[in-house]
Formats: C-alpha cells, sequence, structure tokens
C-alpha cells in the first residue's frame, strides 16, 4: 500500500457514523429543489435549500434554460479569456451591473472561482487581507492562494478590526473582506461600522454577497444596498446558486478594477466558460425577482414568524435576522442525531458539526424559501419540538 493509500485508509469516521445510522450527507433527492423534495420515495419537507427566493422549478427559468440550450448548445468548449465569451455573458454582466449599481461585473463559472480567483488578484505580497473569522470557507482558501498578509478580526467585532488594521503598513492595500449575510449562523455584517474604519484606514472592502442576494438591500440586491453604503463598497461578489436558482458568480466593481481582474484572475482565464443555460437561467431570475416583489415581502414575513416561534419553543437561535435560522445543538451526536430523527418526520434540515465548528457551536441550519406556506413551517416547528424534547435539547 503507498503512502497516499495508507492515509486514506486511516480515514474511517463517515463509517463509523454510517454504521451508527445517523450519517447524514449526500442525501440522494431524486425530485426537483421545492418545498418538498422525494427522497427513497418519500415525501420530505425541505428546510435545507439556499433556493431563498424559491425559483429553480419555476416555469420562466426552466423556458430560459431551455432556449438558450436550443439556441447556444450545452456548453461553451473554452474559457471566457478565449472562445467561450458569448454574447448572453455580457448581457448578463450588464444586467448585474444594473443590478448592484456598479460600473461593471464579471462572470465566473462558480461562487466559489469568483473568491479564489478575485482575492489572490488584487493583492501580493507587500499587502494585507483583513477577515471576519465565521466567513465563507471559499475566502479562507482564497487568503491561502495570497501572498498577502492574513489577519483575522472576531466575528463582527469592529474593535477587533481597528485593532488589526493600526498594524497595517500605510500605502499597502488592506482588503477588509466580509460576508455580507454570514452562511451558517444568519447575522449581517456590520457594513456600517466596516465602512467608517474603512474611510478612516484607507482600506478597501469587499463583501461576500451569496447569502444576500435576492433577501436584503433593493430588490434583493444585496448588504451595500440594505445600508445604503454601495458607493462604499470597492468589491461586490455573489453567487447564482441561490436566489438566482442557477450555477456560476460574479465580482462587481468600477470599470479599470473590473478590467484587471479580467485580465489577471486564473480562475476566469483557466477555466471553462459558464454554461448558456445558467447565464440564461440568471437573467431570468433577476426579472422575475424585479418584476415579483411580493416573494422578498413573503420571505421575511415567514422569517419572522419562524423566528418567533423557535424562540418561544426555547431554541438558542443566536443572532440570527435573517431567512438562515441556526439551532444550536453544541454537541455533534446529538446533531447528527437530530438530523436523522428529523428526515425520518419528514423534515430536511442540514447539519453542521466539528471540525466544520467547534464541537461547542454545533448546529442545525434551519433555511426558508419564498415559497414555503406556513402549514409547512407548523408542520416543521411541531418535528422539530417533538424530536427536540425527545433528545433534551429543549424543555
Amino acid at each position: 500500500m503507498r503512502i497516499l493509500q495508507r492515509k486514506t485508509a486511516h480515514y474511517t469516521e463517515p463509517q463509523k457514523v454510517a454504521k451508527m445510522g445517523i450519517y447524514p450527507f449526500f442525501r440522494e433527492i431524486q425530485s426537483d429543489q421545492d418545498t418538498v423534495v422525494t427522497i427513497k420515495g418519500k415525501k420530505v419537507l425541505m428546510f435545507g435549500s439556499n433556493s431563498y427566493m424559491g425559483l429553480t422549478n419555476h416555469p420562466k427559468i426552466k423556458e430560459a434554460a431551455i432556449k438558450a440550450i436550443e439556441k447556444y448548445g450545452s456548453g461553451c468548449a473554452g474559457s471566457r479569456f478565449l472562445n467561450g465569451t458569448l454574447d448572453i455573458h455580457i448581457e448578463l454582466e450588464k444586467k448585474l451591473a444594473e443590478y448592484v449599481n456598479k460600473e461593471a461585473t464579471l462572470v465566473y463559472s462558480t461562487g466559489f472561482q469568483v473568491n479564489l480567483g478575485v482575492i489572490p488578484t488584487v493583492t501580493n505580497r507587500n499587502d494585507y487581507i483583513l477577515i471576519d473569522e465565521l466567513d465563507h470557507a471559499s475566502i479562507i482558501e482564497a487568503t491561502r492562494l495570497s501572498f498577502a498578509k492574513v489577519l483575522k478580526y472576531r466575528h463582527n467585532d469592529m474593535t477587533s478590526l481597528e485593532r488589526l488594521l493600526k498594524r497595517c503598513e500605510p500605502n499597502r492595500i488592506k482588503l477588509i473582506i466580509v460576508d455580507g449575510i454570514f452562511s451558517m449562523d444568519g447575522d449581517i455584517a456590520d457594513l456600517p461600522g466596516i465602512v467608517k474604519l474603512a474611510e478612516k484606514y484607507e482600506a478597501t472592502i469587499m463583501v461576500d454577497d451569496a447569502h444576500a442576494i435576492g433577501v436584503i438591500g433593493e430588490h434583493g440586491s444585496g448588504t451595500a444596498s440594505h445600508f445604503g453604503l454601495t458607493d462604499k463598497v470597492d468589491l461586490i461578489m455573489g453567487t447564482f446558486s441561490k436566489s438566482l436558482a442557477s450555477l456560476g458568480g460574479f465580482i462587481a466593481s468600477d470599470a479599470d478594477t473590473i478590467n484587471y481582474i479580467k485580465h489577471h484572475s486564473r480562475t476566469l482565464i483557466f477555466s471553462a466558460s459558464m454554461t448558456p443555460a445558467s447565464a440564461a437561467t440568471v437573467l431570468a431570475a433577476l426579472e422575475i425577482i424585479k418584476n415579483e416583489p411580493e416573494r422578498m415581502k413573503k420571505l421575511w414575513e415567514i422569517t419572522r414568524y419562524t423566528i418567533d416561534n423557535f424562540k418561544r419553543l426555547g431554541f438558542d437561535i443566536g443572532l440570527t435576522e435573517t431567512p438562515i435560522i441556526p439551532l444550536y445543538i453544541r454537541d455533534n451526536m446529538k446533531t447528527l442525531m437530530l438530523t436523522k430523527m428529523l428526515l425520518d418526520e419528514g423534515v430536511f434540515v442540514n447539519p453542521v458539526v466539528s471540525p466544520a465548528v467547534s464541537k461547542d457551536s454545533t448546529l442545525i441550519r434551519f433555511s426558508l424559501m419564498a415559497t414555503h406556506t406556513k402549514e409547512q413551517i407548523d408542520t416543521a416547528l411541531e418535528k422539530i419540538e417533538k424530536v427536540g424534547k425527545k433528545l433534551k435539547i429543549i424543555q
């Protein structure tokens, strides 16, 4: 057995959990991503999706994808840099720039690629990257590709951030990167506080709006819009795989910065282009969100309703204020057991356990879609209360 095989053979944690009957990952879904999905032939309420606008099976989305394939085929067979730029990509970039109120945007094949491609491109060994300790994994990985010095501040703590900014040399790029809405805890970045410090220390701000697009801001255009600070934020990143019902991502900024990234970002230059169907579905999703503001209104109505009810039941939901609602279990085994027991009861939720988080921070991630009904939410609350009491998570 070679060294690699010896290493991989020792990794048996998933097998151990599977033998216990509580392995919660790679669950096979046999239907579309809707409020109800099919797993092993059984109907299950879906509260683990990132489709906040509930658009993944919207007729106009499907129609846009079909028409794009009929016109352009299934793929571009190359990168944006060479043969893979279509007119539909350019149209999408213009529409996105208008949507987030920036001069220009650049679309990538995935959201993860945006962060991996942009962050190392705009920083070098003489610069600084300052990140929130709860920033997304794609941001963490991107900082590892940069030669810049990486400094991590305490979550949403402006005193901690300022302490780090004071350590940075003047006349260097100081890139502050923050999630707009934090993907596990559901709280919103203190963007006003970050902007105040960025102006004081001449820092650059990049907001990862993967979970904010479609959720907050004018027509769901994100965190900067939500706070009225779009002109103070230098870079806005977003993904298409959540509210925009597709696959891919974008970076938005001033025209000069986008031009620089376009000609230096390795994950753009050396990756296959975003598929025509993906681009078309994003365009359709943007149109639906703009023309159906009631979707966002409904999402926030059920968000407030669900948060109030989880508090009533006695669950620890932290500081969430968005459709992402964490149920803190703070115990690995109970988190896995709760996930399995809920699935048996017909409710799909996502477990977050160590090493993704510390053992005393494990949680169930309960997320809402605009298309959820109060009846579906009430059913899920009833099941979660029942299982929560059985596991002595709540009284």
